[in-house]
């Protein structure tokens, strides 16, 4: 790709409109100082003395976040918070992002919002180091009125959005926002508006999902698929094509430090190399960033090869940013166009 080609496909972000229907975390990151390090009186257990806190959306708010710094137009979160501490501070911080239209985003009593925390010890001259991770999620069914509402806000939105991205971050089925019954919508609208780019992305794999671009690594092609040994390259690529041909919609592959590849329903194939490492990396963030630049560079009308090498480039980006869930720009992206 050229810098005028990337110019012109970067150029139409602010027009367009992007959905991302999944389940929205807060990613709250607690800077513990080793140095204010002391004994707990009561319990003799070491206390971590926080001298900073910083939240941020994550989960589906990662994706969110990487189209905030694309500077796509208009971005309608569609999912669920609990009406608690952690669902204000996910508002406030959605809120604060340029473009994010909140609409269609329940605030709900009868969920908790799903959090990640996330300590981490802020040594002076040395790399961030993250201890044990404290998860709050939901273990229950996500109920009727939750899934109903969230399946009016998809059909509402579908009628002018330029894409829709749908991320599945929960470990248990039927507990978060994508759901069969959301699914099921999808399918109708996608019959519906054959010519709408929706792309999924689910933790749990793409097994029983409507035909819509799937975004996976290589692990969730094997599972879907039903291979068994690691593949080649050359076997993804197969495996890619053939799913992509009986779905009859594109599909990407994240192959780590292999790179990127992409196929389409027409036969169409692409592989393209991840770039060199330029220091230590953290690769938290790094898929959410190629779903976003994937999405961003094909609704704004991108050939297969080149929304890879945005993709591929914008997930270098993310991986050498250390102690946070990272984000590329567009000049970040351009940097090494």
């Amino acid at each position: 790709m050229n810098r005028q080609r990337f110019r012109d496909i970067t150029a139409l972000y602010p027009k367009l409109r992007v959905a991302i229907v999944g389940d929205f975390c807060l990613d709250r990151y607690l800077e513990i100082d080793p140095a204010r390090s002391e004994t707990s009186l009561e319990t003799g257990l070491a206390v971590h003395n926080v001298v900073s806190v910083r939240s941020q959306p994550g989960a589906a708010g990662t994706i969110l976040n990487n189209l905030v710094a694309l500077g796509i137009g208009e971005i309608f979160p569609v999912g669920f918070c609990g009406d608690d501490g952690e669902g204000f501070e996910l508002r406030r911080a959605l809120q604060t992002r340029a473009g994010v239209k909140l609409d269609h985003f329940l605030q709900t009593g009868e969920r908790r919002t799903f959090t990640y925390c996330k300590p981490l010890v802020m040594e002076r001259g040395k790399e961030p180091v993250e201890l044990n991770r404290l998860d709050s999620k939901n273990w229950t069914p996500t109920p009727a009125g939750v899934q109903e509402h969230l399946i009016k806000s998809v059909r509402a939105l579908a009628e002018n959005a330029d894409a829709i991205i749908l991320m599945d971050q929960v470990d248990v089925a039927e507990t978060g926002v994508v759901t069969a019954k959301l699914l099921a919508a999808i399918a109708e609208i996608a019959a519906q508006r054959p010519g709408l780019l929706m792309i999924a992305d689910s933790r749990r794999g793409l097994r029983g999902y409507p035909p819509v671009t799937f975004k996976m690594n290589a692990a969730e092609l094997s599972a879907l698929t039903g291979a068994t040994a690691k593949l080649t390259t050359e076997e993804i690529e197969l495996l890619a094509r053939s799913v992509a041909r009986r779905h009859g919609r594109s599909v990407f592959v994240t192959l780590a430090e292999r790179g990127l590849l992409g196929a389409t329903p027409d036969g169409q194939v692409a592989h393209v190399p991840a770039l060199p490492l330029r220091g230590p990396i953290d690769i938290v963030g790094a898929g959410d960033s190629v779903t976003a630049n994937l999405t961003s560079s094909l609704a704004a009308g991108a050939g297969l090869r080149e929304s890879l090498e945005l993709a591929a480039i914008a997930s270098s980006v993310v991986i050498h940013q250390l102690g946070t869930t990272g984000v590329a720009t567009v000049a970040d992206i351009g940097a090494f166009v």
